[in-house]
C-alpha cells in the first residue's frame, strides 16, 4: 500500500490516550527505489526510511528476517543497501513463493527473459493462468502476470482483470516488461546474500526467537484488510505477538491502528509508535510500528 509518511506519535503499552505528537518530513515514495517485481497491495515502500534507520541502529553483524515476504521490498532494500549481512525470505503462499523461488534460490534469469518476451494478450493470458500442474518456474510466471493485470495487484480468489486500465490500455496498463527484466536481473547480483524459505513464519520465528543477531521485520495479513488483500489472511494475531514478545534480537512489528492491536500492545507490555501515511488513492490512515525499543528513532 505505496503512501507517504507525515507524522509520527510515540505511545507506550502504558501511555495510550497520553501520547505526544512530532512532526517528521513527509516521504515522497517515488524517491525510494522500486527493487520488487510485485505491486504489492500493503507493501511497505513508503515505510523504507524508518526501516533503514531501524536496520542501522548497530554496526554489529546482523541476519534480517522477513517472515511475511510478500512484495519483499524490505529484504530487497537490505540486500541492495548492504543493511544485512544475510537476508532470510519466508512466503507461505504458494503463488508468491513460486517467484521469490525461482529469483533467490533458482534462475532467475529465466524468470527475466520470460517477462520480457512475453506477448500480452488477453488470449495469451488466459492461456498461462488457466494451465493446470504448473512447474514452479510457471506458477512463478503465472503469478507476476496475475498479479500486474489484476484490479490493485490482488492475485487472491474473487479478483479480476483490469478492464479499463490507465488511458484505455487495458490489462497492459501496468505490465512493464522490461522493468520488471532489469528489477529481477538486478536482484540476481545480490541473492548471494540471500535465502528463500517457502514456509509458515511461525515455525520460522519459533526457530530464531533465541538469536540476538537477527532482526526480524515483521508485516502479517492485517486485522482489516487481510481477508480482501491475501490468500493466507488468518492468522492467530494473539500468538504473533505472544511470540514476537519472546524474540531475543531486534523487532519490527507492523499492524494497522484498531483497538484489537492497541489491546495486544498492552497485553505484551509491548512500545509502539503509530504512523499516519496516505495510500496511493490519498486516503490518510494509520498504522502502528511495534517494537523492541525506539532508541534507534532519536
Amino acid at each position: 500500500m505505496d503512501g507517504q509518511l507525515s507524522i509520527f506519535e510515540t505511545l507506550s503499552a502504558g501511555q495510550v490516550g497520553k501520547q505526544k505528537r512530532a512532526t517528521s518530513n513527509v516521504v515522497n515514495v517515488a524517491s525510494v527505489p522500486q527493487r520488487s517485481p510485485f505491486r504489492y497491495p500493503g507493501g511497505k515502500t513508503w515505510l523504507v526510511p524508518v526501516v533503514r534507520k531501524w536496520l542501522k541502529q548497530s554496526k554489529e553483524p546482523k541476519i534480517l528476517i522477513e517472515p511475511f515476504t510478500g512484495g519483499g521490498i524490505v529484504s530487497l532494500t537490505a540486500a541492495f543497501e548492504g543493511l544485512a549481512d544475510k537476508i532470510v525470505m519466508v512466503e507461505l503462499d504458494h503463488e508468491v513463493a513460486a517467484v521469490w523461488e525461482v529469483i533467490v534460490n533458482g534462475d532467475h534469469n529465466w524468470l527475466a527473459d520470460k517477462i520480457y518476451s512475453f506477448d500480452l494478450t488477453p488470449e495469451n493470458a488466459n492461456t498461462i493462468l488457466q494451465k493446470k500442474d504448473k512447474t514452479t518456474q510457471e506458477q512463478a510466471f503465472s503469478t507476476i502476470l496475475k498479479n500486474r493485470i489484476f484490479h490493485g495487484g490482488i492475485i487472491t480468489k474473487g479478483s479480476g482483470l483490469i478492464k479499463n486500465g490507465e488511458n484505455g490500455k487495458g490489462i497492459k496498463s501496468r505490465w512493464y516488461p522490461k522493468t520488471l527484466r532489469d528489477r529481477i536481473i538486478a536482484v540476481g547480483y545480490v541473492k548471494t546474500k540471500m535465502e528463500f524459505i517457502a514456509g509458515d513464519a511461525f515455525v520460522e520465528l519459533e526457530r530464531i526467537k533465541n538469536d540476538a543477531d537477527v532482526y526480524s521485520f515483521i508485516d502479517p495479513p492485517y486485522t482489516v484488510a487481510g481477508k480482501r488483500l491475501y490468500t493466507h489472511f488468518e492468522i492467530d494475531h494473539d500468538a504473533l505477538f505472544a511470540l514476537t514478545a519472546e524474540l531475543k534480537g531486534k523487532f519490527m512489528l507492523t499492524y494497522d491502528d484498531t483497538e484489537e492491536i492497541r489491546g495486544l500492545a498492552r497485553k505484551y507490555k509491548l512500545d509502539f509508535k503509530t504512523i499516519p501515511m496516505k495510500t496511493t488513492h490519498h486516503i490518510q490512515k494509520n498504522e502502528i510500528i511495534i517494537s523492541d525499543n525506539f532508541e534507534w528513532w532519536k
